[in-house]
């Protein structure tokens, strides 16, 4: 008896998998919704009373678990890079040229074209065909555990078709709701008199960040993959071959994918944007990609972005509105930007009520003034800006705007460097405006990470001359916090101790957290991979910083000039002082220690010794890049046990292959 409920139990399974693969992936139902709904309560009848044949992957375990206190952090393997965006014809020829002149090809490259769907970004991980993680873009190199929640969407298969599927997979791609699914969703909150959202995206993202699964599970969320994350062994190619494979796996892809020559992709971009109303989900845009997966390594990225892709976005959304006023904001580079204030619009799904101006040769170009009636762009998530302003309807006796000379909040000169549209405070320290700026910037979580200071208590701190600068954070006792308003016992411990936590940093999140000007997060870790301490840093000339990579002559010269302040230097050598701090890898030396650098090196199979991490970080030390994949550009591939398709295609192409031995007698130096 129990052996024939236990093979029902499985074939219930099987066949609910077979029809959520017809209707979410090709859309294509084989039976009625009251037909599913009958095999699925069959299937949680038996399941209820043979408990002990239940399996985790079950249909009927899609309902969601306990509700979550809050999501851990995931750290991607594989980056989840954005893309750069084109808005016209002459940009999309720019960037087929770019990727022509860098391949030495023309009019031979084959793309992909496909629609750029407007949701959340997700990356699911796959373990011998099993779901196992899943988490959303965050930052790119970091974001949320979301797995219970992501378990509740239908269209998300728990368990793989197909035996040949690779032992990792992850898979990237977009969570989001169907416009008719968003109406009547937004229908039945406002019948419960609850809280409705203002577009599909925001409802995508609100509901999958939903701590509860059992709400999520009630919102009609849909997946589409578009690419791939971290995986054992290639699926394909190209990447059309890989979104067939995947289709193939049980995962719905992105639909209305193309092949066409860069010549086509005008015509594709013009019937997309055609029906883009009668899509049944919000697109803002088409991504365009070189289909050939080698050539894609072979372009490779730069900074956050692949040279291989990029988006081309549909005409902004406009509308016309009056201007009310114009403030000014100091940055914390003491940069002062003209911000519009405006008569509020609805506009791109949100209620818009500034915009930004950018700086005053933008504002003498438009040569707007307060009163007038202007057109309001808003593309995506693009700051909203003012791109025509209405002269026909303009009063005669409208002034034009002054360029400031004071700072609006310390009242010190305003300076203007020859040649550049952006005016500066020249307060540097005294302006509070620039302290709480750079303040918010080196507690901020991609800097310092220090939890529980925000901008409230910034304020406060400033306010009452307790914090002039980052170090004065590490000299807050939590007896003095307690006496601030709002500020318990618990509290003021806490903050004290998330204080004293961020000591334990990283070159590069120390190097990001100063702010110094146009060092972002990438910039900060090359800096950090080139230089082994602050000093020789600090120390290092101009045509030194340009060979790091990403930095020109004029990044290196802010960071030349931010150096080269005697006050900066000062802070940075109270904060180490008071204990802030970073581990350093020591670097490989020795006559034996072979100089990788300029090589580029693979890893596959499995590593007895070390793991594959630890053996990159080692060869990086040697001055190696370490890749992903084999390519043209690969030096040598380190082989282990049960290496698949990466030894087959070194092998195929001639690559140097070493095992691991090979790897320990070279890396033996340290």
């Amino acid at each position: 008896m129990t052996t024939d409920v236990k093979t029902q139990i499985h074939q219930l399974i099987h066949e609910i998998r077979l029809h959520d693969y017809n209707y979410h992936v090709l859309d294509a139902p084989t039976i009625g919704d009251s037909q599913y709904d009958q095999l699925l309560r069959q299937l949680i009848v038996l399941e209820t009373n043979f408990p002990e044949y239940l399996e985790p992957n079950s249909p009927t375990q899609r309902v969601g678990a306990k509700p979550e206190l809050g999501f851990e952090e995931v750290t991607h393997r594989v980056p989840m890079l954005s893309l750069g965006n084109v808005f016209d014809a002459d940009e999309f020829q720019q960037f087929v040229a770019r990727v022509e002149d860098r391949l030495n090809t023309v009019d031979t490259t084959v793309l992909t074209a496909e629609p750029k769907l407007d949701g959340l970004a997700l990356s699911i991980r796959y373990e011998y065909g099993e779901l196992v993680m899943a988490a959303t873009r965050g930052d790119g190199q970091t974001g949320e555990n979301v797995t219970q929640n992501v378990r509740t969407i239908r269209s998300i298969p728990l368990t793989l078709k197909d035996e040949s599927f690779p032992n990792v997979l992850e898979v990237r791609g977009e969570v989001v709701m169907k416009k008719l699914e968003f109406a009547a969703m937004n229908k039945r909150l406002q019948d419960l008199s609850e809280k409705t959202f203002v577009n599909p995206r925001n409802a995508a993202a609100g509901s999958l960040r939903q701590l509860d699964p059992k709400i999520v599970a009630t919102r009609p969320l849909s997946f589409y993959a578009y690419g791939l994350g971290e995986i054992s062994e290639p699926l394909g190619n190209t990447h059309s071959d890989v979104m067939d494979v995947l289709k193939a796996f049980g995962i719905p892809v992105n639909p209305g994918l193309v092949k066409a020559t860069p010549d086509q992709i005008g015509r594709v971009y013009r019937e997309l944007l055609a029906k883009r109303d009668q899509l049944p989900y919000e697109i803002d845009g088409m991504v365009v990609k070189v289909d050939d997966l080698d050539t894609q390594e072979i372009l490779g990225f730069v900074a956050r972005a692949p040279r291989f892709a990029t988006a081309w976005k549909f005409p902004a959304q406009e509308a016309s509105t009056r201007l009310i006023a114009i403030d000014f904001q100091v940055g914390r580079t003491g940069a002062v930007t003209p911000v519009a204030r405006l008569e509020p619009i609805f506009l791109g799904g949100v209620t818009v009520s500034s915009a930004t101006l950018h700086n005053f040769d933008e504002v003498a170009r438009l040569d707007v003034r307060v009163g007038d009636q202007v057109m309001v762009r808003r593309a995506g998530d693009v700051i909203p800006q003012i791109v025509r302003v209405m002269t026909e309807h303009r009063d005669r006796h409208r002034d034009p705007i002054q360029l400031p000379t004071e700072c609006p909040v310390c009242l010190s000169p305003i300076e203007r460097a020859d040649g550049e549209a952006i005016i500066r405070c020249s307060g540097g320290l005294i302006c509070q405006a620039q302290r709480l700026e750079h303040l918010k910037h080196f507690v901020s979580r991609r800097a310092m990470d220090i939890d529980g200071v925000g901008e409230r208590l910034l304020e406060i701190l400033i306010g009452i001359d307790w914090v002039k600068n980052p170090a004065d954070l590490y000299r807050l006792s939590a007896e003095a916090l307690e006496g601030l308003d709002r500020m318990g016992k618990k509290s003021a411990q806490n903050v004290v101790q998330a204080i004293h936590s961020s000591k334990d940093t990283s070159f590069a999140r120390f190097l990001y957290a100063l702010g110094i000007r146009d060092v972002g997060e990438a910039t900060a870790r090359n800096l950090a991979q080139t230089y082994n301490d602050i000093n020789q840093l600090m120390d290092a000339p101009l045509e030194e910083l340009m060979e790091v990579e990403d930095v020109g002559p004029v990044v290196a010269s802010h960071i030349r000039s931010f150096f080269e302040v005697e006050r900066n230097r000062e802070v940075i050598a109270d904060l180490i002082a008071l204990g802030v701090g970073w581990s350093l890898s020591k670097p490989y030396s020795g006559p034996n220690c072979a100089d990788l650098s300029g090589q580029t090196w693979v890893l596959t199979g499995t590593l007895t010794t070390m793991t594959r991490d630890e053996a990159s970080d080692k060869l990086r030390s040697l001055g190696a890049k370490v890749a992903g994949s084999v390519s043209a550009k690969t030096t040598v591939l380190v082989a282990g046990p049960g290496a698949g398709g990466k030894l087959d295609k070194a092998e195929a192409m001639g690559v140097e292959i070493i095992d691991e031995v090979g790897l320990m007698e070279l890396l033996g130096c340290r």
